[in-house]
Parts: C-alpha cells; structure tokens; sequence
C-alpha cells in the first residue's frame, strides 16, 4: 500500500530556507518536505516502491549530510580553521544540491488524475512554441541531453532571466543549475540518477524519459514561469 505524506510545505528550492528548515543550537537546520500525493499517485510511471525508496532513503540522506556539514562548517569558522572550511565546500555542494534538486522535482510531478502530463498552458506554452516549434520538439531535446549526460545528474528546462529566452541545461551529479549561472531559473528539473528509475526501468534512460513526461506538472512550471518572466521575448 502506498503510504500517504499529508501537506504541502517548504517545496519552494531557496538558497536561504523554504526547504523544510529549523534551527539547531542556533544554526539553521532543513527537514524533508512533504509530498503532495501518495507514492503510488504516479504509477504506472514511477512506481511506488521507487517513490518511497526516493522520498525517504535519497533525499533523506541528503539532507541529513547537509546539516551535518553545516554544523562542522559552523564549528570551524568558529575555530578558524580555515583549511576544514574549504574542504567542507565539495560536502554542501553536493548534499545542498542534493535537497534543492530533488524539493523541485517533487513540484516537477504530478499524478494523471490530478493534472500530470497536461500541456503548459498560458504564457509558458506560448514561449515553448516559439522557441522550440512545439512541445514535442522541446520534449525530444529535453529526452535527448538527459539520456546523452554520462554517469548521474539532471536535466533542465530553465528560464534564463538575463537573455530573456528559455534554456536546456544539464548538471552533473547533484549540482544545482545556479551553478551554471546566475540568472538561470529552473522550471523543470528531471532527475536521471539511476535511483530514480533503475527498480523499474533497469538501465533503460531512455524510457524513464519517455514516460515521466506523462506525470509532469506543466501547471505548477507556468506558475514559476509566468512569477518570473512575465515579459519574456522569443528568441
């Protein structure tokens, strides 16, 4: 049976909180954010098994890995030692990317009955059609980098907000797509670490990303969309 994760809170990926955050002995802390739908809301896509494997096992370490760095992070600027605060660098990298990366992913989904693989509508679909010819075209660039990306990593539909035009990006690993610049916005972010398909796909990328299309939430894409480039040119 699937396991039902009531609520909706701290989804929205910030570099300074909204992911699920407390405090710790004075230090800023970050929890694993609820799911809006069961694990089993996305089948036949994704699997219920994958999902709480996922949710649970995956992001869970990761942040836990976050706040333990942070805390060691906190501690050496506390005792000057400078040398442990560059070596902690590559740890929250890697385990902050891991939590933002995966707080957008689960936005990203959304189950069938609930809206899942409908197209983007409004002002989002519009600048697709203009710049990419058609959904299908972007879909199939989107399909294309992320099955060509080697080892794990994730693929992106982002906003540029300086060029004014939408982008396909990738990342390795766990880093976040602000590492590929500043002025980028994700509006949707495909996770192709193998634990994010492999217990139903095996090592066949290319039909997770065929599929996940059918389960992703255009609606809440053209809501990031529409809040940060109302004004967006074709390019």
């Amino acid at each position: 049976m699937a396991l039902r994760i009531l609520g909706r809170k701290n989804l929205i990926p910030t570099f300074s909180g909204g992911l699920g955050s407390g405090h710790l002995r004075g230090l800023q802390t970050f929890s694993l954010p609820d799911l809006a739908y069961d694990y089993g809301a996305l089948e036949p896509v994704i699997n219920a098994e994958i999902m709480q494997l996922h949710h649970q096992k995956h992001h869970q370490a990761y942040i836990t890995n976050y706040n333990k760095a942070l805390e060691q992070l906190h501690e050496a600027i506390n005792k000057g030692h400078t040398s442990t605060v560059v070596k902690l660098q590559s740890a929250i990298k890697f385990n902050g990317g891991g939590h933002i990366n995966h707080s957008i992913f689960w936005n990203n989904l959304a189950p069938i009955h609930e809206g899942g693989g409908e197209p983007p509508k409004g002002s989002l679909g519009w600048a697709i059609d203009s710049q990419f010819g058609s959904l299908e075209a972007l879909i199939q660039r989107v399909n294309a980098e992320g099955a060509a990306l080697q080892g794990s990593g994730w693929v992106w539909l982002a906003l540029d907000k300086e060029l004014k035009k939408l982008s396909v990006e990738t990342t390795a690993n766990q880093d976040p797509l602000v590492t590929k610049g500043s002025s980028l916005v994700p509006l949707l972010g495909i996770d192709v670490w193998e634990h994010a398909y492999y217990l139903q796909y095996k090592n066949v990328r290319p039909d997770y990303l065929k599929n996940i299309w059918k389960v992703i939430n255009w609606k809440y894409a053209g809501e990031i969309f529409a809040k940060e480039a109302p004004l967006v040119e074709s390019r």
